[in-house]
């Protein structure tokens, strides 16, 4: 049996769908910042996204099955690490670094997110990546850094180092993230939501701050359910299938599309900076949309549960008829073929 459609789809699409939601949440926020404290209004947009996901997942499941698999026993330490590391520890490492250091500085240091989820996929989990990848991600994170650069440089303190280990916590929570991204990633995204919205209002609430006017928190709500928790649902998708380096590679181009955002509502200027980082932007996105990772490999019989339908690598028996896409308990036999893929589900093999 043969691809009906490009290894592209759909992990790229999902992927860049999340970088342009996320994207979108700097400009808007700073609209709401006028009226909200920082620690505060984190918590909104958590809380907004948790709750928005979890109205969702009702009607959703009230309506028909979702066709996903649910979190299981062996799970909740990754989703526990993945909250604790990016709902938690990196905000407020984040914050007190904010206060330490200069907002040009941490702008710029924020970048090294995406060089930390690379990293970490890379060295640590040993996730496939070839120059293609490294040099379209290098243009990538040189275009982001030159949107951020104010012309001061990083001023290397405590500040910046809380601000990288907030960067690294968030890269560590990608990771573990991937570990359990087949399974529903509205339950996912809905439980990072919830749990550190909470954390981070309560801890707003202790530091003195109020809770705003209802207009602003529905606002806030609003943003952080797209911006947040959208975002997310589809950042977990692109995991499933592209793995976690690639997925963070595209999901770099995130401070490009917000620079565009405030470019058209709140009337930034367009400057030399911007163009020459759309453009290295550009060029990084042509080398991964280029990458054609194609040779012979071999599949080891696997069994585990997610969301699938019948294609090549899903080719068991069903006693009677069934939905696609849905979820169950599955086995792969032994298979070797050739074919364009991504380090996705089940394509976690060694390169030697």
């Amino acid at each position: 049996m043969t691809h009906s459609h490009s290894h592209l789809w759909p992990g790229v699409p999902l992927a860049l769908g999340s970088a342009v939601l996320f994207g979108a949440t700097p400009p808007l926020s700073k609209l709401l910042l006028d009226s909200v404290n920082p620690f505060m209004l984190a918590g909104l947009l958590y809380l907004g996204a948790g709750l928005g996901l979890a109205l969702y997942r009702l009607l959703r499941d009230r309506q028909a099955n979702a066709g996903e698999a649910r979190l299981a026993a062996e799970d909740i330490p990754w989703l526990a690490l993945a909250i604790g590391m990016g709902g938690i520890v990196g905000p407020v490492l984040l914050m007190f670094g904010l206060i330490l250091n200069t907002a040009s500085s941490s702008a710029l240091l924020l970048n090294l997110e995406g060089l930390a989820t690379m990293a970490i996929a890379w060295l640590v989990y040993r996730e496939n990546v070839d120059r293609h990848l490294l040099f379209g991600a290098f243009a990538i994170l040189t275009g982001a850094v030159l949107l951020s650069w104010q012309g001061n440089g990083v001023t290397f303190n405590l500040g910046a180092l809380l601000v990288a280990g907030a960067c690294l916590a968030w890269g560590l929570d990608n990771n573990f993230t991937r570990r359990i991204s087949a399974t529903d990633p509205v339950v996912i995204a809905m439980l990072k939501g919830l749990v550190a919205g909470t954390v981070n209002v309560g801890l707003a609430l202790i530091g003195g701050a109020s809770l705003p006017a209802a207009p602003i928190v529905a606002s806030a709500a609003a943003v952080g359910f797209f911006g947040i928790g959208v975002s997310l649902v589809m950042f977990i998708l692109a995991l499933r299938h592209l793995g976690t380096a690639r997925t963070g590679a595209y999901y770099s181009l995130a401070p490009f599309i917000g620079a565009l955002l405030a470019i058209v509502m709140l009337g930034d200027a367009v400057t030399l900076k911007l163009a020459i980082a759309g453009l290295l932007m550009g060029v990084g996105l042509w080398l991964h949309l280029s990458e054609r990772h194609d040779h012979e490999h071999e599949h080891q019989a696997l069994e585990h549960e997610h969301s699938h339908v019948h294609d090549e690598h899903h080719q068991h028996h069903h006693d009677g008829p069934v939905t696609e896409p849905h979820s169950h308990l599955h086995r792969h036999a032994p298979l070797r073929h050739k074919h364009p893929h991504y380090p996705d589900l089940h394509h976690r093999h060694d390169h030697g």
